[in-house]
């Protein structure tokens, strides 16, 4: 498989942004139903809220909307979301933005790899077998046993580096 971002990096004007919000949702039922897992309406609203944007988003921020709709307002709460989200592969957390993106790919047993725009803040994830495949192997020439993984490349998305 080649390397390609499954997500804009920053959506175009003709990106209909709530088609991916609804096949995040819809896939998550679907990985929920599959594993006998129960996907509350928390879990929903915050998987809903990390994919509004194509930029990560950080707890506190959830935690702000869920305030504001009144469903919930307890920091271990949405922690408790996010464990649940990111345990079953329906999103990924970005370590240098201390932050949550969806996952494009969910319930699939896979290491992410994350192209992080330094000027918009967006994100995107890219699917390059070939490349996590060359990490573990380099990792093991040194005597090293990868089991988790996420590497995360900053730089310029498209629209940035037009601009």
């Amino acid at each position: 498989m080649g390397a390609r971002a499954r997500q804009p990096s920053k959506p175009s004007h003709s990106h209909n942004h709530e088609l991916c919000v609804e096949d995040a949702l819809a896939a998550a039922e679907r990985v929920c139903s599959d594993r006998g897992l129960r996907f509350t309406p928390l879990r929903r609203r915050v998987l809903e809220l990390i994919w509004s944007d194509h930029k990560p988003v950080g707890a506190y921020s959830l935690l702000d909307r869920l305030r504001e709709e009144e469903l919930g307002s307890a920091p271990p709460t949405v922690y408790r979301a996010l464990d649940f989200l990111i345990e079953n592969g329906l999103v990924h957390r970005i370590e240098r933005m201390n932050a949550f993106i969806g996952c494009t790919h969910p319930g699939e047993a896979h290491r992410g790899i994350f192209l992080i725009c330094t000027v918009c803040g967006s994100a995107a994830e890219l699917d390059d077998k070939g490349a996590v495949d060359g990490l573990v192997e380099g990792a093991a020439r040194k005597g090293f046993s990868a089991r988790e993984m996420t590497v995360e490349i900053t730089g310029n998305c498209l629209s940035c580096s037009r601009n």
